[in-house]
């Protein structure tokens, strides 16, 4: 069977029975939406592929706790979350740059993002919204990040984040407010 016709979940049998194969289809499926997860939660893109690289180890090595109760996906966001927000907080001593720094460095550059029509505000760089996110909670970046940038539905967070639904909306609801009270105090201001 085509490795591209396989599902997850046929994939994953096949590792365990011992197909190396078929984990490198599983990491070419998944490592995009990995990265982009990592870059959001650390906010830096050599960081984010290093992580990405110990993610995918990381689940390679404990595959045998998948249980398939979930998504594949699902439990490889978990992997990666978990390890993006170690490594948070293991350089939360170093913690790099406040908000308000962003904003202050970045403030032309804001000010066009949020009076520029959609299609310029989408053609924007990337870098200034990883940079912003970097700013946030991890918790609150995490969330963020799996519903606005990853897509993911509710049911698929509350899987990842190992909560429930209650707890995801107050979660994606206090960070969509933090990030947009920081947003919109720095327009009221015209700048830091």
């Amino acid at each position: 069977m085509p490795e591209e016709s396989s599902t997850d979940a046929e994939l994953v049998g096949r590792v365990r029975a011992g197909d190396d194969r078929a984990f490198a289809e599983l990491i070419r499926r998944s490592h995009a939406r990995v990265f982009s997860l990592c870059v959001s939660m650390l906010g830096d893109r050599t960081s984010a592929e290093d992580a990405a690289q110990e993610v995918f180890l990381k689940a390679y090595q404990s595959l045998n706790k998948f249980k398939g109760t979930s998504a594949f996906t699902t439990w490889l966001y978990r992997v990666a979350s978990n390890h993006c927000l170690d490594l948070l907080r293991k350089s939360a001593r170093r913690r790099s740059e406040s908000l308000e720094a962003v904003l202050e460095a970045e403030g032309d550059r804001i000010q066009f993002l949020l009076k520029a029509p959609d299609e310029q505000r989408q053609a924007e760089d990337r870098d200034l919204v990883e940079r912003v996110l970097s700013c946030l909670p991890p918790d609150y970046r995490l969330i963020l990040t799996l519903r606005e940038v990853q897509g993911l539905s509710y049911e698929e967070i509350m899987e990842t984040m190992d909560c429930s639904l209650d707890s995801v909306k107050a979660r994606l609801r206090r960070a969509r407010e933090s990030l947009e009270n920081s947003l919109r105090h720095f327009s009221e201001t015209g700048g830091v």
